[in-house]
């Protein structure tokens, strides 16, 4: 499964959680295994808030999908930590468990 993060400014947070074909964010569980191969789930009939992008899975069965990554405020942009999340990597999952997300905490100066 790949996940693409898209960052936004909240105040709240993601946990995200994988076991089989199941996404689990904040407790909500998505089945994902009702979407066919080369099919997709439309992101408006999911009813997540956390959805950025329909759920897709190609040929091969690979899913894809995009989630919102939330942040808190970034006073400096410029750090290696808040680039992490300003400018997030995909995500590959492979293993079931926890998924760690990128994260920022702002330091005290």
């Amino acid at each position: 499964m790949k996940i693409n993060l898209v960052p936004q400014r909240r105040d709240d947070t993601l946990v995200l959680q994988c076991a089989g074909e199941e996404l689990t964010l904040n407790g909500q569980a998505l089945d994902l295994s009702i979407i066919p191969a080369g099919g997709n789930l439309p992101l408006d009939t999911v009813g997540c808030e956390w959805l950025a992008s329909d759920i897709t899975r190609n040929g091969e069965g690979d899913l894809a999908l995009s989630l919102i990554l939330p942040h808190g405020y970034i006073a400096d942009p410029t750090t290696q930590a808040a680039k992490a999340v300003l400018y997030p990597s995909a995500i590959n999952v492979t293993e079931e468990g926890p998924i760690s997300l990128p994260s920022y905490e702002a330091t005290a100066s």
